[in-house]
């Protein structure tokens, strides 16, 4: 049994005839609108998620950066790709943390310019966690902050070296910090040797 009845046996000119009869129907005929409101809503609605996730998504899929919070009130901050310090700060202060993030590379440094006019002691409130409370993964670059150490008023001040490597920049170290008040931007000069610090 065919699904498809045979075609019929006609001249050679009259099939061609018809063939030609056939593609200028398709083409004169007015345009249909493929997708309706009702259809295309949903496939809209999938391109918005995917514009929104992509900012936070680099290379193979995995997310640029993780912020976790701990059970002790403590974050664990990843970072997988040092790109976009600021998409990680806004994320942060999208939690409600008053915090600055910077990427500091291989052969750069801050400015050497004061970015507080008061620094907390480093022992009176250690924004960095050491040794950290939670199990860090250490296949990763992550590290434990504590943003109940930055007050009312005050900024704490995330600075991470970078590390050039084959597969792309990777975070070496962590510089965290905590201002009795605003925080200058890091404007990036040529290194000179000494270790990542900030005044």
């Amino acid at each position: 049994m065919t699904v498809f009845p045979e075609e019929r046996d006609l001249p050679e000119g009259r099939h061609h005839l018809l063939k030609e009869f056939v593609m200028t129907e398709i083409q004169s005929a007015p345009r249909r609108r493929l997708f309706r409101p009702m259809v295309l809503a949903p496939v809209l609605g999938l391109a918005a998620a995917a514009a929104v996730a992509v900012p936070v998504l680099f290379g193979g899929g995995a997310p640029a950066y993780a912020v976790e919070k701990n059970p002790d009130g403590t974050l664990t901050v990843t970072v997988n790709e040092a790109k976009d310090p600021k998409a990680l700060e806004a994320n942060l202060k999208g939690m409600g943390y008053d915090v600055v993030v910077d990427f500091v590379p291989d052969g750069k440094q801050c400015s050497p310019r004061k970015r507080s006019e008061s620094w907390v002691p480093k022992a009176e409130k250690p924004l960095s966690v050491f040794p950290p409370t939670v199990e860090l993964d250490a296949g990763e670059p992550s590290f434990q902050i504590d943003p109940a150490k930055i007050g009312p008023g005050q900024t704490g001040v995330l600075m991470f070296a970078v590390t050039e490597k084959t597969d792309g920049p990777t975070v070496a170290g962590i510089w965290a910090r905590v201002s009795n008040g605003p925080v200058a931007a890091c404007e990036l000069v040529d290194s000179d040797g000494a270790p990542l610090d900030v005044e």
